[in-house]
């Protein structure tokens, strides 16, 4: 399963970590997933996702219907 939030579609980011000397290596950012069960009322069921913080936030404001047809989720697979 990749690291990706299903809703805003967030993925790792690849930085740089630098040292106090400036020697530069690569890190990998990951984003704050969690694995969530949301009720789905026009379905009258649950549906599992796996989201970001950012995208928990944004869906109490929105909804889980309007908010997954904004991104063009099709909430029928899950």
């Amino acid at each position: 399963m990749a690291r990706r939030c299903v809703l805003t579609g967030k993925r790792p980011n690849v930085a740089n970590k630098v040292s106090h000397s400036n020697i530069k290596t690569k890190k990998r950012q990951l984003p704050n997933l969690q694995k969530k069960k949301i009720w789905y009322p026009e379905e009258n069921r649950f549906v599992t996702l796996r989201l970001s913080t950012r995208a928990m936030r944004t869906l109490r404001k929105k909804g889980l219907h309007t908010f997954a047809k904004s991104a063009g989720v099709d909430l029928s697979k899950y």
